[in-house]
């Protein structure tokens, strides 16, 4: 196993029958080889700096019923809120003030937001901060409202694919939605010139080793500046509620193979990791990752944003905790890079 570790290392591609292999059969050993060789790799580009990007949950609505989504539309016990333009730029201007130089906003796909209403958001954002990258995460638009996301002043969007596999990803979605629609946004995202992101979850519902490896060679092909990955984690609401969560020892694993296939690529240490495992985050960097992404929300609703059961809301999770999460990542030898933290594949600045 670690003579495909190397071989990936060095190649930054396996065939589809070697990655099920690892993928099937992977042993702490080799899980060990691989992060250290993440380790080596992920420093050699970046040195042990962990970028941070504060994240804004814009509204907890979604016209969308993803079967694993706690927000989810039917849900109707979810708790909605929606925040006003002037609560995301006091958010923004208060992450301005403790440091952050990304913000990060994300959401459900809610029609309350109009192109209208967020090229004024972003374009509201740039103005204050010139000097700061603002990443999109609301979900599938048309390629008109991209655009019109990025001529405002949007450098970064995160679209998660989910699964690469057809078949899987309507397992996941209803049928309104599709993976292949879901592929054609991040093909529009990376013509139009976001820094794109892509990923996926693991151990979602009807997973196998294949589908897996199928994430990894279409992440091949997409070549995303970003990739986010994360354990399924049920929520009580939906139709998962009684399905496992997914495993934390194969996501770090999944991340080490990641960096080796993308040297440069920005990996976040997901909050889904830490809500598995309180030094869940620790482990991701020492997995390979180099990005985390504090809550900058206000603090009323950040309970309310529950795509999954016991989602962290509070404590290092929130931005005004930073200190701690310096402190955390200090005893493990990294240290917090305050800056854009852009790819360095693609330095697109507005």
């Amino acid at each position: 196993m670690n003579r495909l570790i190397d071989r990936l290392s060095v190649e930054h591609r396996l065939p589809r029958a070697d990655f099920v292999q690892l993928l099937s059969s992977f042993t702490p050993e080799t899980a060990d080889y691989a992060a250290a060789r993440a380790r080596d790799t992920a420093q050699a580009v970046f040195g042990k700096r962990i970028y941070i990007r504060g994240l804004i949950e814009l509204t907890s609505f979604c016209r969308n019923d993803c079967y694993y989504c706690g927000i989810q539309r039917s849900n109707r016990r979810a708790q909605r809120y929606r925040l006003t333009r002037e609560e995301i730029l006091q958010c923004a201007a208060e992450g301005y003030a403790l440091g952050f130089r990304t913000f990060v906003l994300q959401g459900g796909e809610d029609p309350y937001y109009t192109q209208a209403r967020m090229t004024d958001i972003i374009a509201s954002l740039r103005r204050n901060h010139p000097d700061c990258a603002i990443t999109l995460s609301v979900g599938e638009q048309p390629r008109e409202t991209y655009q019109a996301y990025f001529d405002a002043g949007a450098d970064r969007y995160l679209l998660r694919h989910e699964t690469a596999d057809e078949a899987h990803y309507s397992r996941l979605h209803p049928a309104e939605l599709s993976g292949a629609h879901r592929k054609q946004c991040l093909r529009w995202l990376k013509e139009i010139g976001f820094q794109t992101g892509s990923g996926f979850m693991v151990g979602s519902p009807f997973q196998t080793p294949e589908n897996l490896a199928d994430d990894l060679l279409y992440l091949a092909e997409l070549q995303p500046e970003m990739i986010g990955i994360g354990p399924f984690i049920p929520h009580h609401e939906t139709r998962f509620a009684h399905m496992p969560h997914g495993s934390v020892e194969l996501t770090l694993f999944l991340l080490s193979l990641l960096r080796l296939m993308f040297p440069d690529v920005l990996l976040p240490a997901t909050t889904a990791l830490g809500t598995l495992d309180p030094m869940g985050r620790e482990k991701g960097i020492l997995a390979g990752a180099n990005v985390v992404m504090p809550n900058l929300s206000p603090q009323d609703v950040r309970s309310k944003y529950m795509l999954y059961d016991n989602k962290i809301a509070t404590g290092a999770e929130s931005a005004q905790h930073i200190a701690d999460l310096r402190a955390r990542f200090a005893r493990i030898g990294y240290e917090i890079e305050i800056g854009r933290g852009d790819s360095p594949r693609l330095k697109t600045t507005h």
